[in-house]
């Protein structure tokens, strides 16, 4: 079977018959294999055959820009739509393209947009073991119409049978299983051993065991720059270094400059050169991270992290993806989805920071890095390297690399903005019917484990509700609660500014930096100036402290440490001057201003009162300018 001039693997052919028979399919294959041309099946069909709508859903919104670039393209951009949070195109075409929070959010205010959908592709599904965000691709799954067929796609899932059976009894219609755990491009796996070099994986299992039968302990490994090991690749570019630190990325990037070039002559130094002339204006090619970009990138290697400008990621994809960076460093992000493999990648240090701790990767985590090696009808083989950090023992490596062995999960929580929009949406009966068939309660029971009862939980955030005034006695939403159901993120809070009073007392810029504070997530060693903060901070805590509840829910910390970037940029300063504030990321604080533009506008969207609409509409003015502003990439 051929489908777009290719000749289609034989889990390709199944997973496309069992689509024709009209079921949902679960597709659990190894990265690399082509997944991604059965989604374009279903695609291409909804489109020739003007049957329904299909919806496909992003784990990040990278990979939602990349899909609706590319299926523009090939498409037409008539039949090709996006939604994301601060972005809608065409929103009334067949193939919308959208983050899975979007699609969810979505089908709880019964959007007109996502009416007569027949299929929805939900890519990278084993996001669901994602502890914050999981419950979001549960509660997609679960409030999804009967009739609605799906397409899910993952990297290898162990447990696929289990979650197919879920599923099966969730929709009642037939849910096929397909596997492919078999690369068209083969891997070859290797590891980094103190003292003897880049070694076979299996080989270094092999010794291992032969020491441990002779009752003695494996040698320590010691770190190694990878740059040492790069310059040896001969006819093993190009190459994707993947570190967990963004400074790593950098730092690596730069000493690897400053000793070799991998540019092989004049006609890609142009190259290099004009399509940094292209993308970058004069004001972006002036700040510090540009200009240190640029050094490496003159030598034929990039770096790439969510903390650079969306122009400066795009720079170095644009780069990569026309074969002229043949060494790319980067972090995980680069490995969700986007379509830009190597013939090697090299998995540096092995230990991240999960929110919580640092630990090692998963054995889904190094196959999801390891799957950007061996590009299709490029190369013949692919190269993983694996460089782990001191600390961790060879015998772990070898654990995680030999096979993907981590199972979806269900994260599923139930939120206060879920309850209130199932209270507002289904019956009794459909309530409980939800709370029983969720994929936590399947799990329990495929288990044989104690069931948590759902029900009760259910009960208890009810009486909160009643009790902050969200819900009357009877469980009905009051005017509060209604205005509480549509915003789908720290919703509480947000209520008791907004659903109240509270907002009227402050002024455009206080509400700006309250919902900063609301909205700000900490990592390790972020740091914000408090430089003449104080006396505004004192006074805005006056006045919020005529609302017990949100003066309790607030983290005042991290209001304090949003002011003054916040203020300085609300009062029209240049952005550079924002650096001298904090130890952010010129991508970070555009991040974050758009973040609060999107909260901005979910406010918006759930208040009919048409003055507060108006104060929200100039709060966004505030901030919604410059290298900010979406359409300045």
């Amino acid at each position: 079977m051929k489908f777009k001039s290719y000749q289609l693997d034989p889990f390709q052919v199944k997973a496309i018959h069992a689509i024709e028979q009209g079921h949902s399919v679960v597709v659990s294959a190894a990265t690399g294999t082509g997944k991604t041309l059965i989604a374009e099946y279903i695609i291409h069909n909804c489109i020739t055959k003007q049957q329904g709508k299909v919806i496909y859903t992003a784990p990040i919104k990278a990979l939602s820009n990349q899909k609706f670039k590319d299926f523009s393209e090939y498409y037409g951009e008539e039949h090709i739509g996006m939604l994301t949070g601060d972005v809608v195109i065409n929103p009334k075409a067949r193939i919308l393209i959208m983050t899975t929070e979007i699609y969810r959010n979505m089908l709880l205010s019964k959007d007109s947009c996502i009416n007569d959908i027949s299929s929805v592709i939900f890519d990278e599904i084993h996001f669901m073991n994602d502890p914050e965000r999981g419950t979001v691709w549960e509660e997609a799954i679960l409030f999804s119409s009967p009739d609605t067929r799906f397409l899910c796609l993952s990297a290898t899932i162990p447990n696929a049978k289990e979650f197919c059976g879920w599923l099966q009894s969730l929709k009642n219609h037939s849910v096929e299983t397909v596997f492919c755990n078999t690369r068209y491009v083969p891997l070859h796996h290797y590891i980094y051993v103190s003292n003897r070099g880049v070694i076979e994986r299996d080989i270094v299992k092999k010794t291992m065991m032969k020491k441990n039968k002779k009752r003695k302990n494996t040698q320590k490994n010691h770190m190694i720059h990878p740059s040492k090991i790069i310059t040896q690749l001969q006819g093993k570019l190009p190459v994707i270094i993947f570190s967990f630190s963004r400074k790593q990325c950098e730092d690596e990037a730069e000493k690897l400059a400053r000793i070799k070039s991998f540019v092989k002559n004049d006609s890609i130094q142009n190259e290099i050169e004009s399509l940094c002339d292209e993308k970058l204006s004069s004001e972006i090619q002036q700040l510090p991270s540009t200009i240190k970009l640029l050094k490496t990138l003159e030598q034929g290697i990039g770096f790439h992290h969510a903390g650079l400008l969306p122009h400066q990621r795009f720079l170095v994809e644009e780069l990569f993806s026309k074969g002229v960076l043949p060494v790319l460093f980067t972090t995980e992000t680069f490995s969700v989805g986007i379509n830009m493999p190597a013939k090697t990648a090299i998995i540096y240090g092995m230990r991240k920071f999960d929110g919580k701790r640092f630990r090692l990767i998963t054995s889904k985590e190094y196959f999801q890095l390891a799957g950007r090696a061996g590009r299709r009808g490029i190369d013949k083989e692919g190269f993983v390297i694996a460089i782990p950090d001191p600390s961790i023992k060879l015998s772990d490596i070898i654990l995680i690399s030999e096979k993907d062995t981590e199972p979806i999960k269900s994260q599923f929580q139930l939120s206060f903005n879920t309850i209130l929009n199932m209270l507002d949406t289904f019956n009794e009966t459909e309530i409980n019917v939800l709370l029983r068939k969720n994929f936590y309660v399947f799990q329990q029971k495929y288990e044989k484990k104690r069931t948590v009862r759902m029900k009760t939980s259910f009960t208890n955030k009810c009486n909160q509700l009643k009790m902050m005034k969200y819900l009357t006695w009877q469980n009905q939403l009051t005017s509060k609660g209604i205005f509480t159901k549509n915003i789908y993120f720290n919703e509480i809070i947000i209520g008791e500014l907004f659903a109240t009073d509270l907002y009227k007392k402050l002024t455009n810029i206080e509400l700006v930096q309250i919902i900063a504070g609301i909205i700000y997530e900490q990592r390790p060693n972020d740091h914000f100036s408090f430089k003449g903060v104080q006396h505004d901070y004192d006074v805005l805590m006056e006045k919020i402290k005529q609302n017990p509840h949100f003066f309790k829910k607030l983290h005042k910390i991290s209001l304090k440490r949003m002011m003054a970037v916040t203020n300085s940029w609300a009062k029209g300063e240049q952005f550079e001057s924002l650096l001298t504030l904090t130890t952010y990321r010129e991508g970070d604080i555009v991040r974050l201003f758009r973040r609060i533009i999107d909260m901005l506008q979910q406010i918006q969207r759930a208040t009919e009162d048409e003055e507060l609409q108006d104060r929200l509409m100039s709060c966004r003015e505030l901030i919604d300018r410059d290298l900010v502003a979406v359409n300045s990439y």
